[in-house]
């Protein structure tokens, strides 16, 4: 009797072990294995391309800037020109209206924001890579901006200024801008909206990405492949 029942334990027992040993296998082979230089780097780029695509698009929706954390608020200058010509025909509602056309010209010029971006991540080395994984939950965001701000903003302003143009940004800024100036006695403000809605666009783009890489930094779900999972594996233990 002891010889049926200690028989079907062992059974049990060796097919426990030897789940455990598979189990280990993988997590050996997963994990805990050192991901290469150009895993990293692969890795990283991957990480990047997933917050940039997806930050792009999402300021890129009506409302995406107006009515999120990265709204676009009107500059001092304009803020004056409005409280000053509030009174006037024509410009009473100025305030708002150079609010919204002023975000609905970022919204549509991030539509042109990603390939820029992307264009921009390929050119990222292997070792810098290396280096921004063990750096801080921004480290990517912020080589990012560092290396390609110039040529972004050299590529965008012109964007932003067709899309200011279009849909009628710039020219009411302009002669709310001239109405101003012609009051005796006021200091001049300039009548350019473009360089202003150019870099506060950049500012919420990469505000947006930075959002993305600390997500992918910090919640193993949004580790959407295997390379992703063993690279950023290596940052977790790293921050033990």
């Amino acid at each position: 009797m002891m010889t049926k029942i200690a028989i079907p334990a062992l059974v049990l027992f060796v097919s426990a072990f030897l789940v455990s040993c598979d189990a280990l296998k993988e997590v050996a082979n997963g994990v805990l294995s050192e991901p290469t230089i150009e895993e990293i780097g692969k890795a990283l780029k991957q990480a990047l391309s997933n917050g940039v695509t997806k930050g792009s698009n999402a300021l890129s929706q009506k409302d995406g800037y107006f009515k999120s954390a990265y709204k676009i608020l009107l500059p001092d200058d304009a803020r004056k020109v409005a409280d000053k010509l509030r009174a006037v025909p024509g410009f009473n509602n100025l305030e708002n209206e150079l609010l919204e056309k002023m975000n609905r010209g970022a919204e549509d010029a991030a539509k042109e924001a990603g390939p820029i971006f992307l264009n921009a991540i390929k050119q990222m080395t292997i070792q810098d890579a290396a280096n921004i994984l063990m750096g801080a939950d921004n480290a990517a965001t912020n080589y990012l901006n560092k290396t390609t701000y110039q040529p972004l903003y050299e590529k965008f302003n012109p964007k932003i200024v067709a899309s200011l143009e279009k849909i009628g940004a710039n020219s009411l800024w302009k002669k709310a801008a001239d109405a101003y100036n012609a009051i005796p006695l006021v200091t001049k403000v300039n009548n350019d909206l473009d360089d202003y809605v150019t870099k506060k666009a950049l500012d919420g783009l990469f505000g947006k990405i930075a959002e993305e890489e600390k997500n992918i930094r910090r919640n193993k779900i949004a580790r959407t492949s295997d390379l992703l999972k063993k690279v950023f594996a290596k940052q977790d233990a790293n921050r033990k």
